[in-house]
């Protein structure tokens, strides 16, 4: 049964702003808007969408919510739906609409708290499979499982691959920050005792060996310098891209949630107006203008639009991102192949010219190597032949007491100037190998200028800074 009188419009605290806008139709003869309300149960005919790439779409002017109060200034009022859509249809080229706008400062005003528990609930549903939400009896609204959403996941499981690879590669730097350190440490040995050496043959072979060894250790700065920029690009992809994809799916996601929740709740409205006029009763939103279904409509429309652009953005980082991943890291790797080749040949082409200094011929003479009581040459480089011959005498005189406290001697050393004082002995790739294998650990430990932290390398820390 229905009033025969009408009630007061309700505007809810809203605000509407006559308007008029001239749209021309397409070919299909259509100006792309659904309209809802109308008579026999609601005052007045509104908007209820207006479809994309349509003409009201590109001129912009209506709205979802918006009253149509004239087609052609011929008023709609007390007309259906129905009748209001075929006057439109009869009219050719451009039709005039008068409408009062519906004028929302806050569209916050429509997220009631409905929506917000709507919004929480596709966020429950969207981590569950299809089972388990039917088991819960939660339905499972459209875009649900989005394929977007997934990607998510597997930005996951691609930071987690780089920070790997990015770990890994500042590893394998630092190792061959230390390994140029130590051809370094190898130069300056080599390059002491070519300078003390008397013989002039063997002071420049070790001369040119310590040279090569300089050499390497430039080789190695020159691979650093090379391959740093690969670990700033792998940083930067690691750090702010691969976040800020994320940070835009979640964003995306979230405005999706929530435009999902609008379009539950419209349809509960319009299930909950179908029951009523079924039983021949209308509801009283309905009959004081429906302001309460147009704000959410409004809503509806706001949201649907965020949500769009939103997803083109995330389509449009991921297909960057997948690019940038895809061609980056094989021009990384090629990068990373040839410096390393590169790095080894040059290498190999230096000792390969030093190969022909080999043997090397030192004469072990009493006074041509004399090791200080710690084993270490003199704080000024020059050796104190008178002190040496003293300490000759006393272990002359004190032929058995050879290891006191205070003194280390190296036997060995010591029964080679004695068997072959005279005789030239050669020091070839053979003794050196045997000399790094040592169980000291470090056969120039006996020279404490070499001993050096890494720490106090500062060009090749800030290369790896």
């Amino acid at each position: 049964m229905f009033l025969d009188y009408e009630l007061e419009e309700d505007l809810m605290g809203l605000k509407v702003q006559p308007m008029s806008v001239t749209i021309l139709k397409d070919k299909q003869n259509l100006i792309g808007i659904s309209i809802g309300g109308g008579a026999p149960h609601c005052p007045c005919l509104f908007v209820v969408q207006v479809f994309d790439n349509t003409p009201a779409a590109k001129v912009g002017t209506l709205e979802s919510g918006d009253e149509i109060l004239s087609i052609q200034t011929q008023s709609v009022k007390g007309k259906s739906k129905q009748e209001v859509a075929k006057m439109i249809q009869s009219v050719r080229g451009d039709v005039n609409i008068g409408f009062n706008k519906l004028v929302c400062p806050d569209l916050n005003e429509g997220k009631s708290i409905d929506i917000i528990m709507k919004k929480l609930k596709h966020r429950m549903v969207e981590s569950m499979s299809s089972q388990t939400a039917d088991a819960l009896g939660l339905s499972r609204a459209i875009l649900c499982n989005d394929t977007l959403i997934k990607k998510f996941e597997e930005l996951e499981k691609t930071s987690s691959m780089y920070k790997g690879l990015l770990e890994h590669c500042k590893i394998l730097l630092r190792g061959y920050f230390q390994l140029a350190h130590a051809h370094k440490l190898f130069g300056d040995v080599f390059s002491t005792i070519g300078a003390r050496e008397p013989q002039h043959v063997a002071s420049e072979s070790f001369r040119k060996y310590a040279d090569s060894h300089r050499s390497i250790e430039k080789f190695g700065i020159k691979l650093l310098r090379t391959l740093k920029p690969m670990v700033s690009d792998l940083e930067t992809y690691l750090t702010k891209a691969i976040p800020d994809t994320k940070l835009t799916i979640k964003r995306y996601a979230d405005v999706k949630f929530e435009y999902l929740s609008y379009c539950l709740k419209i349809k509960e409205m319009d299930d909950e107006d179908y029951a009523y006029c079924s039983m021949g009763e209308i509801l009283y939103r309905v009959e004081t203008g429906n302001y309460e279904y147009r704000l959410l409509l409004r809503c509806r429309q706001d949201a649907k639009k965020r949500f769009a652009k939103l997803r083109h953005d995330v389509l449009e980082k991921l297909e960057l991102l997948d690019n940038k991943h895809v061609q980056d890291i094989v021009f990384q790797m090629q990068r990373f192949v040839t410096a390393l080749s590169r790095y080894n040949t040059d290498c190999h082409e230096k000792l390969e010219s030093c190969s022909d200094i080999f043997p090397i011929e030192v004469d072990l003479q009493a006074t041509t190597l004399n090791y200080h009581k710690k084993n270490d040459f003199s704080e000024d480089g020059q050796e104190e032949l008178e002190n040496n011959h003293d300490n000759q005498e006393d272990r002359q005189n004190n032929d058995g007491n050879l290891n006191k406290p205070d003194v280390t001697v190296d036997t060995e050393l010591l029964e080679l100037g004695e068997n072959s004082a005279s005789q030239p002995l050669n020091f070839d790739a053979d003794f050196f190998g045997s000399a790094v294998q040592s169980d000291s650990g470090n056969p120039f430990g006996a020279y404490p200028r070499q001993r050096q932290s890494l720490q106090h390398s500062s060009e090749i820390d800030k290369l790896l800074d």
